[in-house]
């Protein structure tokens, strides 16, 4: 069925009804918005101004092809490139996981937690601490620390070379400095010298046998080697992150997991096993553990 006219009014409600066959009318009512402003500049206000507005043949080919990719399950984000966390602007591809606002979460939780002493809030602005990111991708969670903590020294490692791409355009956009790792974290060859305040990962947690609760955005997209892990082995990442904090975290450092929601337990009992005893694990917005806090037991 073609399009009744180049109105933007018909061409929005055109492809909305495409969408529906795959996405529930509201989500697909906001995935053309989305698509109008970000090649066009058009949006709510500017439509119901504007109700005889036309797009051109070429213009509505764009959105023809980006529906296309959405009715395959390609996210809007890898569309348009781009998504916003904490505020910030993040360019994203098919190398990098689209961040979530579940780590948003995580990031305003250490925001907060790492600009209260006594529970009196200080300015951030010279706050100085060094930070390290496992498992960096888009830059999300380096890059929005290092917006945060400006004065602090702040590393990220991953083992994608595609990823680490894409981060350091990231940080060159937002304005920040961020030292860039390629390493794997699993075999790590210990060439870092820097002992850390705040170490912070949200590294592939995702059980296989978790797959078939997955969308197929998700499942058909985005880098499985950023999201899954064994069945018989689901908390190798985390394993590994604590051996590396034996040595490099620093005296009443603090360490940030995202965790698998159903893993929470077996977390906590890992963390101990590696002496750490303050742990606290967080809820997210969904009333799902999501988070968890480590800080180093001295003595």
């Amino acid at each position: 069925m073609k399009v009744a006219s180049n109105l933007v009014k018909d061409i929005r409600n055109h492809y909305c009804e495409q969408l529906c066959s795959i996405y529930d009318k509201d989500e697909s009512n906001v995935m053309i918005l989305i698509l109008l402003e970000h090649y066009f500049k058009i949006d709510r206000v500017k439509m119901a101004l504007e109700p005889n507005l036309r797009l051109s043949e070429s213009e509505m080919l764009k959105i023809h092809f980006a529906v296309k990719d959405l009715l395959k399950h390609k996210p809007i984000q890898y569309i348009i490139g781009k998504t916003e966390f904490c505020d910030l602007q993040f360019k994203v591809n098919e190398n990098v996981l689209i961040p979530r606002p579940e780590t948003a979460e995580m990031v305003r939780e250490i925001y907060n937690n790492h600009c209260t002493i006594n529970n009196l809030q200080f300015s951030t602005f010279n706050s100085q601490f060094s930070i390290l990111d496992i498992g960096t991708g888009s830059g999300c969670i380096a890059i929005s620390l290092a917006k945060a903590f400006p004065q602090s020294q702040v590393y990220a490692m991953d083992i994608s070379e595609k990823a680490l791409t894409t981060a350091k355009e990231n940080a060159i956009n937002n304005n920040v400095n961020v030292t860039f790792i390629h390493d794997d974290i699993l075999s790590l060859r210990d060439n870092i010298e820097t002992k850390f305040d705040i170490i912070v990962s949200n590294p592939p947690y995702v059980r296989e046998l978790e797959k078939s609760e997955m969308r197929d955005n998700v499942l058909k997209w985005e880098p499985h080697n950023a999201l899954f892990v064994s069945n018989d082995n689901p908390l190798i990442f985390y394993r590994s992150i604590l051996e590396l904090a034996k040595n490099h975290l620093n005296e009443n450092g603090v360490i940030w997991f995202e965790i698998n929601e159903f893993l929470g337990k077996e977390m906590i009992s890992l963390c101990k096993e590696f002496g750490f005893s303050d742990v606290k694990i967080f809820k997210d917005f969904r009333d799902k553990d999501r988070f968890m806090k480590l800080k180093k037991t001295i003595g």
